[in-house]
């Protein structure tokens, strides 16, 4: 395999699109060559804007050659199809997040990538941001002691009031579990490892939502899935968590810390790159600031991350296994909600590897 940037083809054109768009076309060792939308015009549109060359449907940028990784921006609901798609065409995918509706589909892509010699990566990929990174730096170097428990919380009035087409964060595979739910989980199986159990009560506040932006504003539309969840978690290490997701909250909240023998440490927020990361040790009044050091380009680092893994053979960080662990928790959420009873968590996954502080998306590495 010659040297050089490694080709990428995205799929979906929407609004995440800028933001992937916006990184991955200027950290050099990647090359945006096509984009794919259901939308054509829309695909057309994000291509000419990005100086992408190639602009079409999914078939189309599938037979790219050098595309070697496609980047899955779809809504939750085309995700497995569109990444079995692209293994089938012989590309590595890495795709938004949830990695399917389902733990099933999630073991099947998986699977079909291992049949392929292929990989799967997915998002969130904050957690390799300065701030995720810096906040585990300093629990391995003992800054609470051992952890015990942590406590998370997002909670907001939902994205409806910003999103000019928010129907699908309201349906099966989003929600604020499976929507905001990947950067929290995500975070706390990369800072604590794996989960065992969870118990879970969920509820819908509200049954119909209105778009409060955009041509669509004032439409009202149907809500299919628990818009306030609140889980309990057991982790394999020992620690357990709490962790609140709501789309029902008036009052917007943030909310992400550790407590071990030793102090607490106040994370950044999970859906960024960076943020402040503070402790607090037994006695002390006042927060005090640790460094955050590290990278905080923004989505698409996992992507990155991915094509310098697969020029170096050796293993990415937003792993699908990360993503299908992370996918199966969720699953057990919604599962314990419907049942108010503990529901296990059977996939385990390695913890991540840490991100070095010197990782530089800006440098060319594969030239």
């Amino acid at each position: 395999m010659s040297l050089g940037p490694l080709g990428v083809a995205i799929v979906g054109a929407g609004v995440i699109s800028d933001q992937y768009l916006t990184n991955l076309s200027t950290f050099p060792d990647v090359k945006v060559l096509g984009i794919a939308d259901i939308d054509v015009e829309r695909a057309r549109a994000q291509a000419a804007a990005y100086d992408v060359p190639v602009a079409g449907d999914l078939d189309t940028v599938l037979a790219l050659p050098e595309a070697e990784i496609v980047v899955n921006l779809t809504v939750p609901a085309a995700h497995y199809d569109v990444a079995s798609a692209a293994l089938k065409a012989g590309k590595h995918v890495y795709g938004e997040k949830p990695l399917a509706l389902d733990r099933d589909e999630g073991e099947k892509l998986l699977a079909q990538a291992s049949d392929l010699g292929l990989r799967v990566g997915c998002a969130p990929d904050t957690f390799l941001g300065a701030g995720i990174q810096s906040a585990a730096r300093a629990l391995a170097a003992g800054a609470i002691g051992a952890p015990v428990s942590a406590m998370t919380a997002v909670m907001n009035r939902g994205p409806e009031l910003w999103h000019p087409n928010p129907e699908f964060f309201y349906q099966p595979g989003a929600g604020p579990l499976f929507d905001l739910g990947p950067y929290y989980l995500t975070t706390l199986v990369a800072l604590l490892g794996p989960a065992t159990r969870v118990a879970a009560l969920s509820r819908t506040g509200r049954r119909e939502r209105v778009i409060g932006s955009g041509p669509k504003a004032g439409t009202a539309f149907p809500v299919d899935v628990p818009t306030h969840v609140t889980a309990l978690i057991d982790f394999e290490d020992g620690p357990s968590a709490s962790s609140t997701f709501s789309f029902d909250s008036a009052l917007g909240r943030i909310l992400f810390e550790i407590t071990g023998t030793e102090g607490t440490l106040a994370v950044p927020d999970p859906n960024t790159f960076g943020g402040r990361l503070r402790v607090r040790a037994p006695g002390e009044t006042e927060w005090r600031e640790l460094p955050v050091d590290g990278p905080q380009s923004g989505r698409g680092m996992g992507v990155l991350d991915m094509a310098r893994a697969i020029r170096a053979d050796g293993p990415h960080r937003a792993s699908g296994e990360l993503a299908q662990h992370v996918l199966e928790l969720m699953t057990a959420v919604t599962d314990s909600g419907e049942r108010t009873a503990f529901t296990a968590v059977a996939s385990r996954c390695a913890k991540p590897l840490p991100m070095p502080a010197s990782w530089d998306p800006a440098a060319a590495t594969l030239t």
